[in-house]
C-alpha cells in the first residue's frame, strides 16, 4: 500500500467517524464537561482550571487532527481528477 493509499484510508475513517453521531456527541459532552469543570472550579483552584483546559484542547486537537486528514484526502481525491482530466484532454 503506498503513502498516498494510506492517506486515503485514514481520511475516509476520519470522515466516517466525523459524521457519526455518537462521536459527535461523545466529543460535545467531553466539552462541554471540560467548559462545566472550568467554569465551576474555586477561585483558588487554578490545577482544576489547568486541567480542564488540558482536557478541551486534547478534544480539539483530535477533532482537528481528523478534519486535517479529510482535508489531505479531499487534495488527493481532486489532484488525481484534475490529472484524470488533463489525461483525458
Amino acid at each position: 500500500m503506498s503513502d498516498e493509499d494510506e492517506l486515503l484510508r485514514l481520511g475516509d475513517g476520519a470522515k466516517t467517524l466525523l459524521e457519526s453521531e455518537v462521536f459527535t456527541k461523545t466529543i460535545n459532552d467531553l466539552v462541554n464537561q471540560s467548559f462545566h469543570t472550568f467554569c465551576n472550579s474555586a477561585p483558588d483552584d487554578q490545577k482544576a482550571r489547568d486541567l480542564a483546559y488540558h482536557h478541551y484542547r486534547a478534544l480539539t486537537d483530535i477533532v482537528h487532527t481528523l478534519q486535517q486528514r479529510v482535508s489531505v484526502r479531499d487534495e488527493i481525491v481532486a489532484k488525481g481528477a484534475a490529472d484524470n482530466q488533463q489525461k483525458d484532454s
